[in-house]
């Protein structure tokens, strides 16, 4: 067995398979960039090692550097985690010619498999059911359009190198291809260090289907049961479940057997996953061998019971796998939901910046939560978004999915945006419920872009009810009234312009609250500073966040939003009057959706464009985001340079009046 291993990564993930170092009683190494020095990795790690700059072109991706921190430290192992060099056979490579065992595949397995056009033909070969397209890189997009016309569109542009959502584009004609081609090319490219695109047929209304398979090193291979990803924004998951809600026994078994035989073909080593697209009738296809440990591997650690980087470890140390196909059993539903630093409300935009308050769900039976991020901690332009995995298990997927809301409405966040919201939203629509998870679901649930849902009329009085007995708790606390006022009042609850009258009769252990033709009995609990306030309503147990703006407070429940204002009521009345700050016109402006860097200008001072015309790129964690015109418009002036890095709503161009 090993002595130390060195976690070839950052984030959650580094976290992740520190703590199960710690329960192997392994010592531990992390490495991190200028950017990272003071993550939760670091300390939570027996050593650490500075690999280099922010950019992780300096730094994760640093084979050298790494290697230099191994022999630094002695490790004798490394755990790559997922992303960076999980999937770069050169860092397999080098580690074994240096002595140090990778934990992961052998680079043979990574070649064969990370190459998606050499996948693709390997799979072809074994007898696994891939999908119809063009298996060679195609050489411009001239030729794009004329393979997309050949498999007939709609189309599926995909890096060959790729991974995570990058360098992929759905391409429905002619001039989607071209653009989307290049786009491809360039993300590829950037992310990859390899521009080669193929293309194949895209299945509508699919289901990302994917099995987990370990194998040892003495030919032993099993597959443990599926995973559900088809809740995608941009290609990327969103939310991952186990088992799967569409596929039925016969598929499952037929995907767990296919995956199986096409671990064999490679002589795979690890722990890896065999990813499929699923159609309406259960026509599964091969897509991609995933040669690592998966973002959603927890799913399947809750319905097995199985520690998957444990199972890594002892199988690169040489230990045979101590479990045969008819041990694994799989129990109950576990869902996943990713916790992004992103903006769902200018469509998913990335958010950088300090977390200024990061409050977990505490005191929560079969609920996990994988993180890096702590209060304090910076979300960098330079990594992915992603800043906690939420993972929720019940004996059945409706309790798992409950569990996952009561779970969200505790999780508070602030200092940069997140998805948080969004997730609550999801979990409550009819489609998600009845296991309805194609890949368009979110395109679909939300045709116009995810705009926020409203609390519904009794949700408000309930809202209403709680902001009134908190106000009238902290007026108490600030000032000393008269015993009649602090036992028994009256507030108004001004929402937009509509106001919300109540009447308060407080008690020493809770409040009578009377709204509307409605009476709540409202017990409160919460800790000084606590965002997350506990609430007892006519004896059913809820959990609000609640915010102070000075005047006024956000309350958020269930994902759902609402800002009000608690006064006495002629004070509401004179606020009805007060007019309305009107909202600057920004029109003539094209401004940043999101931090990033100006990758490029796509006109000129003095030109005119028409109403779709491509007017600059910004790239944000990798990810090329195309700014467009709206309507037909004369350039004024061009207000930042390319390569400049651009804060959110920063100015790009003026348009003339």
């Amino acid at each position: 067995m090993f002595k130390k291993i060195l976690i070839a990564n950052r984030g959650e993930i580094a976290c992740r398979v520190i703590k199960t170092c710690q329960k192997m009683g392994l010592k531990t190494v992390a490495v991190y960039s200028d950017a990272d020095q003071n993550s939760m990795h670091v300390s939570m790690a027996d050593e650490s090692v500075l690999i280099g700059g922010a950019a992780s072109s300096e730094s994760y991706l640093v084979i050298d550097n790494i290697i230099n921190a191994c022999k630094d430290t002695k490790a004798d192992a490394v755990h790559p985690g997922y992303g960076f060099l999980s999937e770069n056979e050169n860092f397999a490579h080098a580690l074994a010619h240096s002595g140090i065992t990778f934990i992961g595949p052998k680079a043979e397995a990574i070649v064969s498999m990370g190459d998606k056009i050499q996948s693709k033909k390997i799979a072809e070969l074994a007898g696994v059911h891939v999908i119809p397209g063009f298996t060679e890189s195609i050489a411009d997009s001239k030729q794009a359009v004329q393979v997309a016309n050949e498999i007939g569109y709609p189309v599926m542009l995909k890096a060959s190198a790729g991974g995570g959502g990058k360098g992929m584009r759905i391409v429905n004609d002619d001039k989607e291809c071209i653009n989307g081609f290049e786009r491809a090319q360039n993300e590829s490219q950037t992310s990859f260090g390899d521009n080669r695109v193929f293309a194949e047929k895209y299945i509508n209304q699919p289901h990302h289907v994917e099995i987990q398979i370990l194998a040892d090193q003495f030919g032993n291979t099993l597959y443990i049961g599926e995973r559900e990803c088809s809740i995608q924004r941009r290609h990327q998951k969103v939310i991952e479940e186990a088992p799967s809600p569409f596929i039925d026994n016969y598929t499952r078994k037929a995907m767990g057997e296919q995956a199986v035989i096409l671990a064999k073909a490679v002589n795979y080593e690890s722990a890896g996953t065999v990813e499929f697209i699923v159609d309406a009738e259960q026509n599964f296809y091969f897509l991609e061998m995933n040669t690592r440990l998966q973002v959603e591997h927890p799913v399947t650690e809750m319905v097995s019971g199985l520690d998957l980087v444990e199972q890594m470890i002892l199988i690169a140390a040489g230990e045979p796998l101590q479990l045969k196909q008819n041990d694994i059993v799989t129990s109950g539903s576990a869902i996943e939901a990713r916790i992004y630093a992103e903006d769902p409300y200018r469509d998913f935009m990335p958010s950088i910046g300090r977390v200024q308050r990061f409050r977990i769900p505490k005191n929560l039976e079969f609920v996990r939560i994988d993180t890096g991020i702590e209060e304090g901690s910076e979300v960098s332009m330079f990594y992915d978004p992603m800043i906690a995995k939420l993972i929720t298990h019940g004996e059945d997927r409706d309790q798992a999915i409950d569990k996952m809301l009561q779970a969200l409405d505790q999780f508070f966040i602030s200092g940069v945006s997140h998805n948080l919201n969004f997730l609550c939203s999801i979990f409550q629509t009819d489609r998600f419920r009845a296991g309805d998870t194609t890949t368009n679901f979110i395109q679909q649930e939300y045709p116009d872009g995810y705009q926020g849902e409203q609390l519904n009329a009794r949700q408000q009085l309930i809202a209403a009810s709680i902001l009134a007995c908190i106000h009238q708790s902290n007026i108490g606390k600030l000032i000393s009234l008269p015993e009649n006022v602090a036992r028994h009042s009256t507030w108004s609850v001004s929402v937009d312009h509509s106001s919300i009258d109540l009447a308060i009769r407080q008690f020493p252990e809770h409040f009578e609250v009377s709204v509307e033709s409605e009476v709540f009995i409202v017990a409160l609990l919460r800790s000084p500073n606590d965002p997350v306030i506990q609430a007892t309503i006519n004896d059913h147990l809820h959990y609000f966040q609640i915010e102070n703006l000075h005047p006024g407070y956000r309350l958020t429940y269930r994902g759902r939003v609402l800002e009000a204002l608690v006064t006495r009521k002629r004070t509401a009345e004179l606020n009805q009057l007060m007019p309305e700050k009107i909202t600057p016109d920004m029109s003539k402006y094209l401004l940043s959706p999101m931090p990033g860097l100006l990758i490029k200008i796509c006109v000129e001072e003095g030109q005119t464009v028409k109403a779709g015309e491509e007017l600059a790129i910004v790239e944000a964690m990798k990810m090329e985001n195309s700014l467009r015109a709206i309507d037909s418009v004369k350039i004024k002036s061009i207000l930042v340079e390319e390569g400049d890095n651009l804060m959110v709503d920063q100015t790009i161009l003026e348009f003339e009046d």
